[in-house]
C-alpha cells in the first residue's frame, strides 16, 4: 500500500525563492545549494499466503499490520492479488488468501508463479494446508506441495524470507478426525523446514497451534473469531518483526541469480517395488545457463536412490535436489539436459509420478 503525498506549501514557496534569488544576485548575494534528501527505499513487500483463514476476511492481517506500524515498522507493504475484505479497521488489506484453496492444488496447477510475478514479495507469511488436512490428503503430499511452492518463491526471489505456520487447531462438526490430522501434520513441519531452509532463503516455523482453542478462538471450529485473530497476529508478530529488523536484501537475484528453465518427468520403466525415472531440464530463458538445479518430489511414498548425470541430495521427506554434473550444466537458450534415477516405491504406490521444478544460473551475469 504505497502512497505518495505532495506538499502544496512547497509548491507556493519555490517561486518566491526563485524571485528573491534573482533580486539579490546583482548585490553579489547567492544562496548555497539546498541539500537533497536521498530517495526513500522501497517498502518491504510481505505476502500473506493461504486459504480462507488468511483471506476471508482474515482479520488477523489487520491486527498484525497495525501492531507492526505501532512498533515502528512503517516501511512495509502487504501485497497480494486479492483486495481488502473488510475487518473494520484501517490496514493494508492486499493478500493471497484464497478461500477453499488446497495447497496441493496450487502446487499441482502452478498457480503461485503468476501471483508472485504480479506482487514481487520479499517475505511470504504462509498459513496453508487446512483444506488439504480436512480432505485427508497425506502429510507427505502436502509437504511436497510446500517444497514446490518454496522452490517457486525462490525462483521469483532467491533471497525470499519465508514464515510457515504450524496450523491452528481444527475441529469442525463434520470432521471428527480433523483435530488429530492437524496434530500429525504439524509434527512434520519443523523437520521439513530444517531440510528445506537455506542460508540465503531461510524458513522460519511459527507455532500457531499451541494455546489456540477451537472452542473459544473460532466461530465454527475452523475459522478464527476476534480472539483467534488476536492470537494469530500475536504469534506472527515477533517472527515477522525479527525478519524486518534483520533487513531483506535489495535487488534480489542479481548476477548469477536464477534464470528461467523448465523440468519434465517421465517414467522409463517400472517393476514391483520401484521404477526408473528421467527428468529433462530445458533452458527457457533468452540467455545461456552456466548451471541448473532440479527439485524432484516423488509421489505416493517413493524415494529416489541412485542418480546419474547429476548430483543428488535427499531431504527427510523424500524431496530430492539434483544439481548438474560438470559436463551438462551449460545450456544455450532452448537447449536441454537429462538426468536419470532409480526410485524405490511401496507395492501399493501405483503408476510412477513426480512433481519436478528447476532453477537455472545465468552465465550472462
Amino acid at each position: 500500500m504505497r502512497r505518495t503525498r505532495r506538499s502544496s506549501s512547497r509548491l507556493r514557496i519555490t517561486p518566491f525563492l526563485g524571485l528573491l534569488a534573482a533580486l539579490l544576485l546583482p548585490l553579489g548575494i547567492t544562496f548555497a545549494p539546498r541539500a537533497t534528501a536521498a530517495p526513500a527505499a522501497d517498502p518491504v513487500r510481505v505476502m500473506p499466503l493461504g486459504d480462507s483463514i488468511t483471506g476471508s476476511p482474515g482479520c488477523w492481517r489487520a491486527v498484525l499490520w497495525n501492531r507492526l506500524l505501532n512498533s515502528g515498522h512503517k516501511d512495509i507493504d502487504f501485497v497480494g492479488t486479492l483486495p481488502p475484505q473488510g475487518c473494520g479497521q484501517a490496514h493494508d488489506g492486499d493478500n493471497e488468501g484464497h478461500g477453499g484453496e488446497l495447497v496441493t492444488n496450487v502446487a499441482d496447477q502452478n498457480l503461485l508463479p503468476g501471483r508472485l510475478a504480479a506482487t514481487r514479495p520479499d517475505i511470504v507469511v504462509m498459513h496453508f494446508g487446512t483444506n488439504d488436512v480436512w480432505s485427508s490428503i497425506a502429510p507427505d503430499r502436502i509437504l511436497a506441495a510446500y517444497t514446490k511452492l518454496v522452490t517457486q518463491m525462490r525462483a521469483s526471489n532467491p533471497d525470499m524470507r519465508i514464515l510457515v505456520a504450524q496450523l491452528i487447531p481444527m475441529n469442525p462438526a463434520s470432521c471428527a478426525a480433523c483435530a488429530q490430522r492437524v496434530v500429525d501434520f504439524n509434527a512434520r513441519i519443523p523437520d521439513w523446514a530444517r531440510a528445506t531452509s537455506t542460508e540465503r532463503s531461510p524458513i522460519t516455523v511459527v507455532d500457531q497451534w499451541t494455546g489456540f482453542s477451537t472452542a473459544t478462538d473460532t466461530y465454527d471450529g475452523v475459522h478464527p473469531n476476534a480472539s483467534g485473530d488476536d492470537k494469530i497476529a500475536a504469534r506472527w508478530f515477533p517472527a515477522l518483526a525479527a525478519v524486518l529488523d534483520a533487513g531483506v536484501p535489495e535487488n534480489p537475484g542479481g548476477p548469477g541469480g536464477p534464470a528461467a528453465c523448465t523440468a519434465r518427468f517421465r517414467a522409463v520403466s517400472m517393476w514391483q517395488g520401484g521404477y526408473q525415472g528421467e527428468v529433462t531440464v530445458t533452458n527457457t530463458s533468452a540467455s545461456a545457463l552456466s548451471g541448473w538445479t532440479a527439485t524432484v518430489v516423488p509421489a505416493n511414498g517413493a524415494r529416489i536412490g541412485q542418480v546419474w548425470n547429476g548430483t543428488v541430495s535427499t531431504a527427510a521427506d523424500g524431496t530430492a535436489t539434483v544439481t548438474n554434473a560438470a559436463w551438462n550444466g551449460a545450456l544455450a537458450p532452448g537447449a536441454s539436459a537429462t538426468f536419470g534415477f532409480v526410485a524405490t516405491a511401496p507395492a501399493t504406490a501405483g503408476a510412477p509420478a513426480a512433481t519436478v521444478t528447476c532453477t537455472g544460473k545465468s552465465s550472462a551475469d
